[in-house]
C-alpha cells in the first residue's frame, strides 16, 4: 500500500483504534476459543436433532449434485442422484456441491477402510454433510459474536446478549445446520462483514493526514487492513457466486465506503475488488467447466432465467409486503420488536462522539443493509424467507441494545417492580425452545422417516454388493433391490442422499418448469405432479406401465423380475414394490387399487398441519409383499390392544381414586354391605374378571361401538331409574363375581349433586 495511504488517519482516531485493537489483542484467546468450541458442540447437537423437512433445495441444490460428483452419474435418478433442471440449464455454481462431494468421498473411503457394514456406511454418508454444515454454522455464530464485540466491546452486555440471542433463535436452530446454499451464504457473509474495513466507510480519515509521513506502526496497520480487505472481498465474491442476490449487501456497503473515502482509498478499493473478484471468478469458471463440461457463467444465467423468463413465479407468488409481514417475523420470532426498535434508534442517530464513531457507523450501515435488501427483493414476485437469511446476524446485533435496556434491570435487580419483565423473559425463552424443538423434531418429520424405513427394507431384501464402496457400485451393473414409487408432489422427500443404496430403484413425480415456453404455453402448462392430482385415475391409466389392469401380484425381489426402467416412454413408470403417498390421497387410491395386491405395510406421522393440501396427513406406505402386510397388521393390532389396556387401567385407577375419596367423606359407612371396595384382593379379582371380559371382545368394535360391553357392564351397576334402556343380547355373566348394587361414582355418570349424567363412552375420550 502507498505510504501516503498509511498516513491517512487523524491522530485522535488512530490512537482510539489502536487502543481498541490493543484491548482485543491483549485479551486472552482462551475465552474466544472456548466460545468457538462450545458453539461447534452445540451446532453438532443441533444438526443431529434436526429430523424434519424444510425445503427441497436443502438436498437438490447441494447434496444431489454432490452425490453425482462423488459417485458418478449412475442411471439418472432411478438409481443415481436426481439432478434437477437448474443444473441441466447451468443456473447454479458447482462450488457448493464440490464441498459436499469432497465430504462424501472422504466418508466413503473411511467406511471402506474400516470395513463398516452396509447400514453403518449409509448412516455415515448421511451424517457427514450434517457434520460439515454444523461446523459452518458454528463459525457463523462465532463471527456474529466477534462483530458484536467490535461494536459493543469484548466483555460488554451487548456482545453476550448477541451470543445468547443467536443460540436461542428458533430459526437459527431450525435452519442453520441444513445444507442449503443460503446457510453457507449467511456464514460467509458475516465472516466477510467482520473483515470489512469499517474505518473507511465510517469516515475516520482526515484530509490533513494524507500529507503526513507514515510511521512504522501505521505501515503495519495498513498491511493488516489490506489483508483484512482482501479476505473480505474474496468471501464477498464467493457469497455472490453462491447467491447472486448477496450482491445487494456489498453494493450498499461499497457505495457508503466510496462516498466517505478519499481518492487514494478509492483506488485501493477498486484495485482489490478487481483482483479478488477476478480470482474467485477464475476458480468458479474452472470448477464449472469441469462440472458442466463447457464454459459457462451460472450467476448470469440465474438472473436471466429468474428475471427475464420469470421462471421463479412457477414456484409461487407472494405479496409485496412478504418480507415485512412474514420474512422478518419468521427470522426473528420473539426478537422481532427489539430488532425493529434497534433499527429505528440506530437510523435516528444524528451525531456521535469521535470515540465511538466507527462503532456507530457499523450499526448504521448494518441497519441500512437490513432495509435495502428486503426492499429490493420485494420487487421480485417469488419470495422466500431464506432469501434474506444473511441479514439475521446483523439483526441480532441491532436487537441487542433494546434487549439489554429492557431486561437487564429485571435480571440483576431483586425489585418486585420488574416481575412482569422477568415473566416476559421466561416466556420468550420457553417459547423459543418450544418452537425450535417442534420444528426440528416433529413438523414434517415423516418425509425423512419414510426413507429410513425404505433403507431398512432394502437391507432386509437385498444384500448383494452392500460391502462394495459406493464409488464402484454406482455405474456398475445394478444389483437387484427394492423398487419404490412416490405419488407425492415433486421433491417432497430427499433422494439419493438419503436413499443411499444405488440398488434401490425409485421414481417420483416431477415438476419441471416451462423453460423456453411462450406466455400462452406457460399459462396452460401442467407438470407431472399437477397432472396426477388433477385426475389420479386418468394419470395412473396413462402413465403407469399396464395401467390399472396389469398390477403385479408379488414384489420384484421375490419374483426376480425387477424392471430396470427399460420402458420406452419416459413419462411411464413401473408399478413399484412400495408405493408412498400422503394420507389425504388414501381414499382415492383405495378406490382405484381395490382388488390389487397392494396393502398398507407402514405409516408414519408427518405433521399436524400443512399449507399445501396435497401434503396433509400421515405418510402411508403400501407394498405388494403379503408377509409385510400381515406383520404390519399384527403390529397395529398389538398397539391398539396396548392402547385399550392402558385406557382400561386408567378407568380402574379412576374408580379406585373415587372410592378412596368416598371413603374419606364417610361414603363407606353409608354402604356397609360393600366391603370389597376396601379390600384390595377383592378389587383385584373384580378387575381381572372385567379385564378378561373386554379382552375376549373383537378389536374392531371395541371401544367405539355404541353398544359396547363396557356400556352394558356400566349399565349393570346403575339404578333402574338411571340405567339406559339397552336391548342387546347380554353376554353370560356367570364368570363375573356377584357384585352388590351400589351408587355409581359421580364422575362416571352416576347421580351427582346437579343430577348430571355422563355417558360411559365419555371415559374413552
Amino acid at each position: 500500500m502507498p505510504a501516503s495511504v498509511a498516513s491517512s488517519r487523524s491522530s485522535s482516531m488512530s490512537s482510539s483504534m489502536t487502543s481498541n485493537a490493543t484491548r482485543r489483542v491483549s485479551h486472552p484467546s482462551s475465552p474466544a476459543t472456548n466460545i468457538l468450541l462450545f458453539l461447534i458442540a452445540f451446532r453438532l447437537l443441533n444438526a443431529f436433532a434436526v429430523r424434519t423437512f424444510f425445503q427441497p433445495d436443502e438436498f437438490f441444490q447441494s447434496l444431489e449434485p454432490a452425490w453425482q460428483i462423488a459417485f458418478g452419474q449412475g442411471e439418472a435418478k432411478d438409481r443415481g442422484a436426481w439432478v434437477t433442471w437448474e443444473w441441466d440449464h447451468r443456473l447454479r455454481s458447482s462450488l457448493h456441491p464440490l464441498l459436499f462431494a469432497a465430504i462424501y468421498k472422504v466418508a466413503d473411503l473411511l467406511a471402506s477402510a474400516l470395513s463398516l457394514p452396509a447400514a453403518t456406511r449409509a448412516d455415515l454418508l448421511i451424517a457427514a454433510p450434517k457434520t460439515a454444515q454444523a461446523i459452518v454454522s458454528a463459525i457463523g455464530d462465532f463471527y456474529t459474536w466477534k462483530l458484536a464485540t467490535r461494536i459493543y466491546g469484548t466483555d460488554s452486555r451487548g456482545a453476550w446478549t448477541v451470543l445468547i440471542v443467536t443460540i436461542l433463535n428458533p430459526w437459527q436452530f431450525f435452519c442453520s445446520t441444513r445444507t442449503l446454499s443460503n446457510c453457507l451464504e449467511t456464514t460467509v457473509t458475516i465472516v466477510a462483514l467482520d473483515r470489512w474495513p469499517w474505518q473507511w466507510s465510517a469516515g475516520a480519515v482526515s484530509s490533513d493526514s494524507l500529507s503526513k509521513s507514515a510511521t512504522e506502526r501505521g505501515r503495519a496497520e495498513d498491511q493488516q487492513l489490506l489483508w483484512s480487505l482482501r479476505q473480505c472481498l474474496c468471501l464477498a465474491a464467493f457469497a455472490c457466486i453462491l447467491r447472486p442476490t448477496n450482491i445487494l449487501i456489498w453494493a450498499t456497503l461499497a457505495s457508503v465506503a466510496w462516498l466517505r473515502t478519499f481518492c487514494l482509498q478509492r483506488k485501493v478499493l477498486v484495485r482489490e475488488v478487481l483482483l479478488c473478484g477476478s480470482a474467485i471468478l477464475a476458480v468458479t469458471a474452472v470448477a464449472d467447466r469441469l462440472f458442466y463440461g463447457i464454459w459457462t457463467f451460472p450467476p448470469l444465467r440465474f438472473l436471466y432465467f429468474n428475471l427475464a423468463q420469470s421462471l421463479a413465479v412457477f414456484y409461487g407468488r407472494n405479496n409485496w409486503h412478504y418480507y415485512a409481514s412474514e420474512g422478518y417475523p419468521l427470522l426473528l420470532t420473539t426478537a422481532l420488536p427489539f430488532a425493529l426498535v434497534g433499527i429505528y434508534r440506530t437510523l435516528k442517530i444524528r451525531s456521535y462522539s469521535p470515540a465511538d464513531q466507527v462503532q456507530t457507523a457499523i450499526r448504521v450501515q448494518l441497519a441500512t443493509v437490513c432495509l435495502v435488501m428486503p426492499l429490493v427483493l420485494s420487487l421480485i414476485s417469488h419470495k422466500e424467507v431464506r432469501f434474506i437469511y444473511p441479514l439475521l446476524p446483523s439483526l441480532h446485533i441491532l436487537a441487542a441494545p433494546p434487549l439489554v435496556q429492557y431486561f437487564y434491570p429485571a435480571v440483576y435487580s431483586a425489585s418486585s417492580r420488574y416481575t412482569p419483565r422477568r415473566l416476559t423473559l421466561i416466556f420468550i425463552v420457553l417459547a423459543n425452545v418450544v418452537i425450535a424443538l417442534y420444528t426440528t423434531l416433529y413438523h414434517a418429520s415423516g418425509t425423512l422417516n419414510v426413507l429410513t424405513y425404505l433403507r431398512n427394507q432394502h437391507e432386509r431384501h437385498a444384500t448383494d454388493g452392500q460391502d462394495t464402496p459406493y464409488s464402484r457400485l454406482v455405474g456398475a451393473t445394478p444389483e437387484p433391490g427394492i423398487t419404490v414409487g412416490f405419488l407425492m408432489p415433486c421433491h417432497s422427500t430427499p433422494w439419493r442422499s438419503h436413499l443411499v443404496f444405488p440398488s434401490i430403484n425409485a421414481w417420483a413425480l416431477s415438476c419441471e418448469p416451462p423453460v423456453d415456453f411462450s406466455e400462452d404455453e406457460k399459462a396452460i402448462y401442467r407438470d407431472e405432479a399437477d397432472q396426477f392430482y388433477d385426475d389420479p385415475s386418468l394419470f395412473l391409466r396413462r402413465n403407469m406401465v399396464g395401467g390399472l389392469h396389469r398390477i403385479p401380484r408379488r414384489p420384484s425381489y421375490l419374483t426376480g423380475s425387477q424392471s430396470l426402467s427399460t420402458h420406452t416412454s419416459p413419462t411411464q413408470h413401473e408399478w413399484p414394490d412400495y408405493l408412498i403417498f400422503f394420507a389425504q390421497l388414501e381414499p382415492t387410491l383405495h378406490s382405484l387399487l381395490r382388488g390389487s395386491a397392494y396393502g398398507e405395510c407402514w405409516r408414519t406421522y408427518n405433521t399436524h398441519w400443512h399449507d399445501d393440501w396435497r401434503r396433509r396427513g400421515d405418510i402411508v406406505v403400501w407394498c405388494l409383499d403379503p408377509g409385510e402386510q400381515n406383520a404390519w397388521r399384527s403390529e397395529t393390532q398389538q398397539r391398539e390392544k396396548h392402547s385399550r389396556d392402558h385406557q382400561f387401567d386408567r378407568i380402574v385407577e379412576a374408580i379406585k381414586k373415587e372410592a378412596r375419596g368416598q371413603q374419606k367423606r364417610g361414603w363407606q359407612s353409608l354402604v356397609p354391605s360393600v366391603p370389597w371396595f376396601s379390600s384390595s384382593s377383592s378389587l383385584a379379582s373384580w378387575q381381572r374378571s372385567v379385564k378378561s371380559l373386554f379382552s375376549t371382545r373383537p378389536s374392531r368394535t371395541w371401544p367405539w361401538s355404541t353398544r359396547s360391553r363396557m356400556d352394558i357392564f356400566l349399565a349393570k351397576f346403575r339404578k333402574p331409574s338411571t340405567a339406559r334402556n339397552w336391548t342387546p343380547s347380554l353376554p353370560s355373566w356367570s364368570s363375573l363375581p356377584s357384585i352388590p348394587s351400589l351408587p355409581w361414582p359421580s364422575f362416571l355418570g352416576g347421580e351427582s349433586k346437579k343430577n348430571k349424567r355422563v355417558s360411559a363412552r365419555d371415559l374413552w375420550s
